[in-house]
């Protein structure tokens, strides 16, 4: 390692480096802490009430443990001695599925799969990071905990195409791969009020399509895949809720800031998160699935524009008070 060119220090740096004592954990938080922001009225509002994600983190997320579900609950258990018995059923149902629903199917998956991104994307909204990786405060555990749940749904759909036998697994995964290589960017900017517009967003699109998965597996015969997406569902409509009380809060804050945020999103419109899907091969492969997808009405262009009025009728947009006139022609 060169050595370090001590003339591009400050005086508070270059004494931190000369300093042999231990940092306690309060020094350590105080140097990570920042006090510049891009948006310090949007962190002033999210910070006036943590409380309200101090109580989402116990209310809307299930106790992690014993009585969460998990993967394997929808699985063959290779445990048992029946298993071989087991997985043959697993494969017979998963035979029924048709070929377009398994395409959506692994759309979904891979969407799901490249949850490392979202993740960091949470933590670049300014003031809901989580400095330390174990910080405490409740934005951080929020983000760990969402993560948390979010990661089985990727877990759970990745193992069933696996063990169903019904697509070639290795281009499966490097299409994840190269997803998450290529990251994603929603047009958050770093800013919260922009982020979680786009998470309520997005965790509802999501809702709608696993919902809508859920009813052509059973459609096509595999009950079990029913219920697998069904669950998902169930995860992302808790999301969903939170994210858009989180909304709630800001708009009570800062009514004019959020709306020029929400008028400018949907202006430049919602980017799907997997915009950015290919195989190594294929650039257009994010577009194959969507028109599949729409095919199939498992997400489609009246699926966006019903849930952007969803959102408006939600935060009751039209009829906001105490708002500028700027804000009120957006």
């Amino acid at each position: 390692m060169p050595p370090t060119d001590t003339s591009v220090l400050t005086a508070k740096e270059l004494a931190s480096m000369k300093s042999t004592k231990p940092k306690t954990k309060e020094e350590i938080q105080s140097e990570l802490s920042r006090d510049r922001y891009l948006y310090p009225k949007h962190v002033e509002v999210i910070r006036d009430f943590e409380d309200k994600v101090d109580a989402a983190v116990d209310e809307v997320l299930l106790e992690t443990g014993a009585n969460m579900w998990q993967p394997q609950d929808f699985l063959p258990d290779m445990e048992r001695e029946d298993w071989v018995e087991q997985l043959k059923e697993f494969r017979e149902r998963a035979a029924t599925v048709e070929d377009d629903t398994l395409v959506v199917l692994i759309g979904d998956m891979v969407t799901e799969e490249a949850l490392p991104t979202y993740q960091t994307l949470l933590n670049t909204f300014e003031g809901c990071d989580d400095p330390e990786g174990d910080t405490q405060n409740a934005w951080a555990r929020w983000s760990r905990g969402w993560t948390s749940e979010e990661n089985r749904h990727g877990d759970l759909l990745n193992k069933y195409l696996y063990l169903g036998g019904r697509c070639n697994m290795r281009k499966v995964e490097e299409t994840i791969q190269h997803l998450i290589t290529s990251g994603f960017n929603p047009g958050a900017a770093q800013d919260p009020y922009r982020g979680f517009v786009y998470t309520s967003f997005q965790e509802r699109a999501t809702k709608v399509s696993h919902g809508n998965v859920a009813k052509l597996a059973r459609k096509n015969g595999d009950d079990q895949l029913a219920k697998i997406c069904a669950m998902i569902a169930g995860d992302e409509a808790r999301h969903e809720k939170a994210y858009q009380s989180f909304c709630d809060e800001v708009i009570s804050r800062d009514p004019d800031g959020f709306l020029e945020v929400f008028s400018d999103m949907m202006k430049a419109q919602i980017v799907m998160p997997a915009a950015l899907m290919t195989d190594g091969i294929d650039g257009g492969l994010y577009d194959n699935f969507a028109k599949v997808a729409q095919k199939l009405d498992v997400y489609t262009a009246i699926d966006y524009a019903e849930i952007l009025q969803y959102l408006v009728d939600r935060w009751d947009l039209e009829h906001m008070t105490g708002i500028s006139a700027e804000s009120e022609e957006k």
